[in-house]
């Protein structure tokens, strides 16, 4: 979630329209405080009981955002994205029972029928569902190996990034992190919020067994999150579309708001796959 960004529902067959300005700068701060208590509260709640309620969470915001990405892409085949969703959802509801290792070959065929029926885009399009597909079930079996630590400590990185990065952005300014693709994020807000995860991280050593490479690593995730907001982005001005959805008034689609929890929590997988996870103290 760009420091700076306040969506407007627009629908993504329609071009990208500016909404008439009210002139303050902080119009946007209640709104952004209110959606995102809401989705943490849901979000800490679901990863806590694990289990069913976080397997459902996760389930169901993959198949949105598999709905949100083929609308987006390819709105003249956005009945597709719901087929396509429904099937998501099944998948990921799976794991537990199928396991990890025999649901894999199923996440890639998805994946690959639904980029070959794609009319346009396809790359684009594969990118994407591949990378949408992959946090949601690899979220799913990281929770039932590895337990809330770890996931907190995500969701937390993530959160601390954003919040550190709108309020540097307001206060500070600045140039332009990369304007071509995010015009409003700054250097200012993207910096604000490697040092919110670099604390983060600090705390995070009191409660688990890792080193201090935790705070550089909690840097990282941060710069991840922020990549994951820079690419969908970037995904919205090559579709033209302002918005990935009109599921939340006034702020877009989940994908909107989820993007930097999915850049996140593609390199939490990734280095969880690299090294062993650490363990928690109590």
């Amino acid at each position: 979630m760009s420091e700076l960004s306040a969506s407007t529902t627009t629908h993504p067959t329609s071009p990208a329209s500016a909404a008439p300005k009210t002139g303050g700068r902080w119009d946007d701060l209640m709104p952004r405080l209110i959606s995102g208590a809401v989705m943490v509260g849901v979000g800490v709640f679901a990863i806590w009981m694990g289990g069913i309620w976080f397997q459902a969470l996760v389930s169901i915001a993959t198949g949105l955002m598999i709905w949100e990405l083929t609308r987006m892409v390819a709105p003249e085949v956005a009945a597709r994205g719901v087929l396509f969703g429904q099937f998501s959802v099944a998948l990921i509801m799976a794991v537990p029972q199928i396991g990890a290792l025999w649901i894999l070959p199923w996440v890639i065929g998805l994946a690959l029928v639904a980029t070959l029926t794609m009319p346009r885009r396809s790359s684009i399009y594969a990118i994407f569902f591949s990378a949408i597909l992959i946090a949601g079930y690899g979220l799913v079996t990281f929770r039932s190996l590895n337990g809330v630590t770890w996931l907190f400590w995500m969701v937390i990185v993530v959160v601390v990034t954003d919040v550190f990065g709108y309020f540097a952005g307001r206060f500070i300014g600045g140039p332009k992190f990369w304007p071509r693709v995010s015009p409003k994020k700054t250097w200012s807000g993207t910096v604000a919020g490697w040092i919110g995860a670099g604390l983060v991280g600090a705390i995070f050593l009191v409660y688990t067994t890792a080193g201090r490479d935790l705070i550089w690593i909690s840097m990282l995730l941060s710069f991840a999150s922020q990549m994951g907001d820079v690419a969908e982005s970037a995904l919205k001005r090559r579709v033209g579309v302002k918005d990935s959805s009109n599921l939340i008034p006034g702020h877009g689609g989940l994908f909107d708001r989820f993007d930097g929890l999915l850049g996140a929590a593609l390199f939490m997988l990734l280095v969880a796959s690299l090294v062993e996870v650490p363990e928690v103290r109590f």
